[in-house]
């Protein structure tokens, strides 16, 4: 691969976002390049761990319930497309503390859009799933259409596409910065320079090592998930939902043991701080990183509280306000940025990318899925969500 080639675009970092926007631009017949760090699905971002959770219900205004709503049928046309199971239909079993977190700004939203939901009390989550041991205060949101994707196997299927599709892909490859040259842009590796016409940056924890080609107010938090031993007459997958739930001890998400791995188990809030450069301490490193997910389950799922199977240590990539950056370069012109997912940003890969590609090809917003969010695209500074400016 030669420094002369010229592509249409580069996109910088493969991860979900990155691996789904290097698809669409390749099927809409642009030369594209995928550059990343290491060689994905990895372990060096954060969609490793298998799985992740998709919800509709969603929180912060109807425009995420229909982004949300776009990026499932994307996944499922990827499925469609490689016959391979990607996406679980589990239900998402929500529970919270009302004095710490309401559900009710989420109604009014999903009943908008169709999406179907239940309300529960305490007494009948238990009835449902007699694992749970739920405070009476408590109350519960049940998403039936909901589930979990299997994240690395979609990375891998979006990467399998993409090339099919035309895309090349350079791995285990380090980006040092981007320059506006004559005529386009300088993309600057650890393997010499690539010029491109557009470039995507979607590079995750890793933004700051771009600096200052590249300088968003991302912070990246080392995070940890354990799965436990438990009954799988329980918690197996078929009988226990993907959940979330939280209360003054904190916010968690989870999984059923899925044949036989054990109940998944992370929590949202919290995190050590983390910046390329430093040592990345494995799970176990600490001692609450079994702690702290052992006395949630404990409070919640007691019968999950089992041996620990396995640990697994990522990274969040967290914004300022926990929404989602995705936006022009101030100062390069043909460069887009998305990052700052903040913890929930995997199931929207497939319809961010698709999006990210047309923006890339047209030069301007995309209609779709932004237009489907009814959100405009004013001229100079926009704060809205998902989709806001940042500089």
């Amino acid at each position: 691969m030669s420094g002369a080639s010229l592509y249409d675009v580069i996109v910088v970092g493969a991860g979900s976002i990155g691996m789904s926007a290097g698809y669409h631009l390749a099927a809409r017949g642009l030369r594209t390049l995928l550059i990343d760090a290491f060689d994905p699905p990895h372990t060096g971002g954060s969609h490793h761990g298998e799985p992740r959770l998709i919800r509709h219900v969603y929180d912060g205004g109807a425009h995420y319930v229909r982004l949300a709503l776009r990026a499932d049928a994307l996944w499922r046309e990827l499925e469609d497309r490689t016959g391979e199971k990607l996406l679980e239909r589990s239900g998402v079993l929500n529970v919270s503390d009302p004095d710490v977190h309401s559900f009710d700004g989420r109604f009014a939203y999903a009943a908008q859009e169709g999406v179907r939901y239940e309300t529960l009390d305490a007494k009948e989550i238990s009835r449902r799933w007699s694992g749970w041991t739920v405070p009476d205060h408590f109350s519960g949101l049940y998403e039936p259409d909901a589930g979990y994707l299997f994240s690395e196997r979609c990375v891998a299927a979006y990467r399998r596409e993409a090339l099919a599709a035309g895309a090349e892909l350079l791995t285990d490859t380090a980006v040092l910065g981007i320059e506006a040259r004559k005529g386009g842009l300088a993309v600057k590796t650890s393997r010499g320079e690539f010029a491109a016409g557009k470039v995507i940056v979607s590079a995750g924890a890793w933004f700051k090592s771009l600096e200052p080609s590249v300088k968003l107010p991302i912070r990246a938090v080392r995070k940890v998930v354990g799965w436990f031993e438990a009954d799988e007459r329980l918690y197996g997958a078929g009988h226990l939902p993907g959940f979330t739930f939280g209360g003054p001890s904190g916010g968690y998400y989870g999984f059923p043991s899925i044949g036989g791995a054990g109940v998944k188990i992370g929590r949202h809030d919290g995190g050590r701080p983390w910046q390329p450069g430093e040592r990345f301490e494995p799970f176990g490193a600490y001692p609450e990183d079994e702690a702290d997910l052992r006395a949630a389950l404990r409070e919640f799922l007691p019968g999950a509280e089992g041996r620990l199977l396995h640990g697994a240590a990522c990274k969040y990539e967290l914004s300022p306000d926990d929404q989602f950056i995705i936006d022009a370069h101030p100062e390069l012109p043909g460069v887009l940025l998305a990052g700052g997912f903040s913890g929930h940003g995997f199931k929207f890969a497939s319809a961010i990318g698709e999006a990210l590609s047309e923006w890339t090809q047209s030069g301007i917003p995309p209609a779709r899925p932004f237009a489907v969010l009814a959100l405009p695209f004013p001229v100079g500074y926009r704060s809205f969500n998902p989709i806001r400016r940042s500089f």
